[in-house]
């Protein structure tokens, strides 16, 4: 089973709130893109309204005084393109989402990184149960091999299948492809997520490369029938 995940690309808290609305009830759970400007040079929600400190939204959402637009129906992921991901895990982990994911070009600091509570045994369950899903996220031109340390610790990987990440409706990068194989060989349980460039015609190959959850931006919301979109992924 090869999950749909549609991607939403905030301007502002408000345009996140539209867009979630449109697939709600379509499938279980989007992914959020947040961007800082710094690790891509796109700007999204939280970032794009002033910095992440200064969104009242993103404040209410981190002392969860405000949940997250249609909670009751639609989980989130939240794939944090920013620069220095080690220094903010803790600014995110409150907000309530179902998945936090990391790009490994992005963090400076490893040790600090993999140090963080957050990887530790245990540390995301809850009277048993995992709350909170950890990914990380290679680029086309990144190793695999460079996960290694880390997939003991994380339950996911994210691969990008566009070269120029933090924009939607790139082309599909092929290098993804012998990626997400390699990991399926390696790894034979892990979930592997392949962000960028999914398509109806990608989607085949995606699978049969060994993909399970597959994310779509340009190709959901860039389609007139928003519901026709997310039902062709599906079947496709």
């Amino acid at each position: 089973m090869t999950d749909i995940i549609p991607a939403i690309m905030p301007d502002s808290y408000d345009d996140l709130v539209l867009k979630a609305a449109r697939v709600r009830g379509l499938v279980p759970l989007a992914q959020i893109d947040i961007m800082d400007g710094t690790f891509v040079p796109s700007k999204s929600w939280p970032y794009a309204t002033g910095g992440v400190k200064k969104d009242e939204h993103f404040l209410a959402l981190s002392r969860q005084d405000e949940g997250m637009p249609f909670w009751e129906e639609l989980d989130y992921e939240i794939d944090l393109m920013i620069l220095e991901p080690e220094k903010h895990i803790d600014e995110w982990l409150p907000i309530g989402a179902s998945r936090l994911i990391f790009h490994v070009e992005a963090v400076k600091d490893i040790d600090a990184f993999r140090g963080h509570d957050v990887f530790k045994e245990g540390a995301r369950d809850i009277n048993g149960e995992k709350v909170v899903e950890i990914g990380l996220a290679i680029n086309p031109d990144t190793s695999p091999e460079l996960l290694e340390p880390y997939i003991k610790q994380i339950d996911f990987v994210q691969c990008m299948g566009i070269a120029k990440i933090g924009y939607q409706g790139q082309p599909f990068d092929e290098r993804v492809l012998e990626q997400v194989n390699k990991l399926r060989v390696k790894y034979p349980n892990l979930k592997i997520s392949v962000d960028g460039g999914v398509s109806l015609d990608t989607v085949p190959l995606l699978k049969a490369a060994g993909a399970n959850r597959l994310v779509a931006g340009s190709a959901v919301f860039g389609a007139e029938n928003t519901a026709l979109a997310v039902k062709e992924l599906k079947r496709a």
